[in-house]
């Protein structure tokens, strides 16, 4: 369908692609990795013409159609949503009307044997099938769906597009581009600004596909969830995988071992038959093993190595100084802007040490809250009371864009950092890959990768004990992701994360907060824990508003209704076993912990019968009984969360 040929593209005397050639199939489901800077991006504008290489070919067969997703786009203003995505059937309304004038002229018409009436069916014909291919017949269906699944509401439709944020119309032309129906979708960075359940929907809707989609993601669960192809761009050269992003890293890894062991041998064995020949180069009696040795030099094919890109973020976050047991305190907590109201009755403690997801669509208030925890906003009900000697480090979700753009990476760092730090300014950007002349760029040139390294280096000028980072993996590729996970999983203060990078999540935090529909719900576990909560919960949702809907069609055909009811029996059976499977987990769980905390209990009574008695005892005995008490403290907590969790489950 697409054929790249020998792509070379150089920039004076640099080269960032070097002889590449692949081909992408139709149906292919490929993911397009590599680092910030191998050229992912350009490779996308090279297949859409937008830009041209230096040499070689992009080619394409005559039939197919591209559609495009960059990662920065401008939406037109003088809209409403609706009418902007209906621009995606610009084709359908002209068939439309082709379809209209052609059916009034042959209605008119009474030459029936005519060549020219011949000719109209025909195009009457070919117009219509075109206008069924195109989804003419269900595309307000489509626009709705489509819209639906990427998060806007149906009050949303008939908004000015000027109304909306960046992410926001990002999805407007997301949208467009799924109804237009292209061969293959070309995507750069699609999930950026998708919510959880809206990167759900994205993942089911490319799965199903029928045609071809070329990605970029640093969201390896959503590389994992579409693709079956992983092409790599490393140093200007392309390694085909036909398998998804998780089993690539795999091969790669054993492909680059196989390689490694394949060179050594072949590098032994060149260094043998060298010494032999330089050994024997001047004795006659070996003159015919020399030349033949040197023969077998020239002709071996030798092995090459390919070079492994090994630059890595060196994150490792301060020590946090300490705090008290109460980070923030929310209570009740809400916020408007004029007559919208963002959220409300938010309730929920942040202690010492917690590391913390909020989750939700966007617009329902996640960064909001952030900004109120950091005091850039002040809640418009309830309040938000921050604990003692709490230090907060704040990763904005624009921080690259609240940069000054005229200062240098230096400079930029420079005016933030105070005392001893100043003097090892260089050390930490080295540590965050600017090094050499790259200091000196100016943050106007960066990209969104290395403006969101500097923020981070920025943010570890200075010691915190909280942290709160808002989308700080925007823009950052896989390793360095990985590599701030590890951080933040080391680190000993307090996080709150906005995220919808769920490999990202996983086994990082421990608490979520969902913001949704006006309110805020706790969920005491992982983020996996969260969605698979939240699947059984939209289940619930989806039966609860089908009832009416079934009845209803019941009440038509009893055939139909019987067979509703039946699949609503079988539904709520499944999560009838769901439930009780979940409730016996949180139950033992319960007893578990009630059982610890009796044998804690009876450990410090045993300390206190011994204190009370006038016994000997000396300091380690009281250390051992301050820690029973910090432990059975610690376990009180952990009761009272389980209790919650199983009273909450038992109630659905």
């Amino acid at each position: 369908m697409i054929s790249l040929d020998n792509l070379t593209v150089s920039y004076g005397g640099w080269t960032l692609f070097d002889n590449i050639s692949f081909l992408i199939n139709p149906k292919d489901r490929i993911g397009l990795v590599g680092k910030n800077g191998a050229g992912k991006t350009t490779l996308l504008r090279l297949i859409v013409g937008e830009q041209e290489p230096t040499s070689g070919a992009v080619t394409r067969n005559g039939e197919c159609t591209i559609g495009y997703l960059p990662q920065q786009m401008k939406v037109a203003d003088t809209t409403t949503l609706v009418q902007e995505t209906e621009k995606a059937f610009d084709e359908v309304l002209h068939l439309e009307a082709e379809i209209a004038r052609l059916t009034r002229e042959i209605g008119e018409r009474t030459d029936y044997e005519s060549a020219e009436y011949e000719q109209l069916l025909h195009r009457l014909n070919d117009a219509d099938d075109r206008y069924r291919i195109l989804g003419g017949e269900t595309r307000e269906a489509d626009i709705e769906k489509t819209l639906l699944g990427l998060g806007f509401r149906r009050e949303d439709f008939d908004r000015p597009t000027s109304e909306f944020s960046g992410g926001w119309r990002m999805r407007i032309e997301l949208a467009k581009l799924l109804l237009r129906r292209p061969s293959i979708f070309l995507l750069d960075e699609p999930t950026n600004h998708l919510d959880i359940e809206s990167i759900q929907w994205l993942e089911e809707y490319l799965r199903n596909y029928n045609g071809a989609v070329l990605l970029i993601s640093h969201d390896r669960a959503f590389l994992d969830n579409v693709t079956t192809r992983t092409v790599e761009l490393s140093l200007g050269r392309i390694y085909d995988y036909k398998v998804p992003y998780s089993k690539y890293v795999v091969l790669r890894a054993e492909r680059r071992a196989q390689q490694m062991a394949a060179y050594e041998n072949q590098q032994r064995m060149i260094e043998k038959t060298e010494e032999f020949i330089e050994k024997f180069r001047y004795k006659p009696t070996k003159s015919n093993q020399v030349q033949s040795r040197i023969k077998q030099l020239e002709k071996i094919e030798r092995i090459e190595v390919d070079e492994e890109d090994l630059s890595t973020l060196n994150i490792k976050f301060p020590p946090a100084p300490r705090s008290g047991q109460i980070v923030a305190e929310i209570k009740e907590a809400g916020m408007s802007f004029g007559a919208h109201r963002v959220f409300g009755g938010a309730e929920f403690t942040i202690g010492k040490g917690d590391k913390i997801a909020l989750v939700g669509r966007n617009g329902e208030g996640k960064t909001t809250l952030a900004r109120m925890l950091v005091g850039a906003l002040t809640p418009t009900e309830g309040s938000i009371r921050i604990g003692a000697n709490v230090n907060i480090g704040y990763y904005a979700q624009n921080q690259e864009d609240l940069m000054n753009g005229e200062l240098t990476v230096y400079d930029t760092l420079d005016r933030v950092a105070v005392g001893d730090i100043r003097t090892r300014l260089r050390d930490i950007l080295g540590a965050f890959l600017f090094r050499g002349e790259d200091i000196d760029k100016k943050v106007k040139v960066l990209s969104g990768g290395e403006r969101s390294r500097l923020a981070l280096a920025a943010l570890m000028l200075e010691p915190h004990n909280l942290l709160v980072l808002d989308e700080p993996t925007n823009h950052m590729d896989m390793r360095s992701k990985d590599i701030l996970k590890n951080a933040i999983m080391k680190y000993d203060g307090t996080v709150v994360v906005v995220s919808h990078d769920r490999e990202f999540l996983d086994g990082m935090v421990q608490k979520v907060y969902e913001f949704r529909d006006g309110g805020v719900r706790e969920y005491l576990g992982g983020i996996y824990y969260f969605l698979e909560k939240r699947k059984l919960e939209s289940l619930q949702e989806v039966e609860r508003r089908n009832a009416p809907a079934q009845i209803a069609g019941a009440a038509k055909s009893q055939a139909a209704g019987a067979a509703a009811s039946a699949s609503a029996g079988k539904l709520s059976y499944e999560q009838k076993k769901e439930q009780e499977k979940l409730l016996r987990k949180l139950r033992k769980n319960v007893e578990t912990i009630e059982a610890e905390l009796a044998d804690i209990e009876r450990r410090i009574a045993d300390f206190d019968a011994k204190f009370a008695s006038g016994a000997a005892y000396d300091a380690d005995d009281y250390a051992a009984y301050d820690a029973l008490k910090k432990q059975y403290d610690h376990q009180m907590h952990e009761w009272e969360k389980a209790c919650y969790e199983l009273e909450i489950t038992e109630g659905e």
